[in-house]
């Protein structure tokens, strides 16, 4: 007479282990990396959020669009600095797409500059892989350094000041290329309230 096989032997591990995995990997493990976070690194578990008068006005690691001569400008965004639709245009460097759109940025960067030379900034033409760089190079950031002082009727060495105190260096000193925090930027130049008798050159 043939037997069948008594399955219930080794399912019963099979659904112990599934439920053990999901406990610890999936409620457990979370739970404690949330914890270690948020006791190690509060400010970056919660968005590294930067706030004024306790409303939450932007992040740290978020670009943002500034209008107005008197900012500085940010790198060109592809997803209009959407967080929740990060990404770049996805266009080759042949695409006439994107030729255009590089060649539009040009000539309003020349129009809108002071001076402008005729090499720009690669950042001040072409948006990021993520669209929501927070930084610029000090290049395309000095290149704005004197439409911001006119604007706002203060020397340019002020403006410059501004910048290098919000100029982050390479991590580690190996990690990256020195960068301009955009926001900081403009929310010194907001704080400072500094003018001149008249607007310099």
């Amino acid at each position: 007479m043939r037997h069948e096989p008594d399955s219930t032997g080794t399912l019963r591990p099979a659904l112990v282990a599934t439920a053990v995995s999901l406990l610890m990997f999936g409620l457990a493990y979370p739970a404690a990396v949330v914890m270690v976070g948020r006791a190690a690194f509060p400010a970056q578990a919660r968005g590294s959020l930067i706030e004024r008068d306790g409303r939450a006005i932007g992040s740290d690691l978020v670009g943002q669009r500034f209008e107005g001569n008197g900012y500085l400008t940010g790198r060109p965004s592809a997803v209009g600095y959407d967080p929740a639709a990060v990404a770049g245009s996805n266009l080759a460097p042949s695409h006439p797409a994107l030729r255009e759109a590089v060649a539009a940025r040009a000539r309003a960067i020349a129009d809108r500059e002071i001076g402008a030379p005729t090499r720009l900034p690669v950042d001040a033409l072409t948006a990021s892989g993520a669209g929501i760089d927070p930084h610029i190079s000090p290049a395309y950031a000095e290149l704005q350094v004197a439409r911001i002082a006119l604007a706002r009727g203060i020397a340019p060495q002020q403006v410059r000041e501004v910048i290098a105190r919000h100029t982050r260096m390479p991590t580690l000193g190996v990690l990256g290329q020195p960068r301009v925090h955009v926001l900081g930027v403009n929310l010194a130049l907001d704080d400072s309230r500094v003018h001149d008798e008249s607007p310099a050159p």
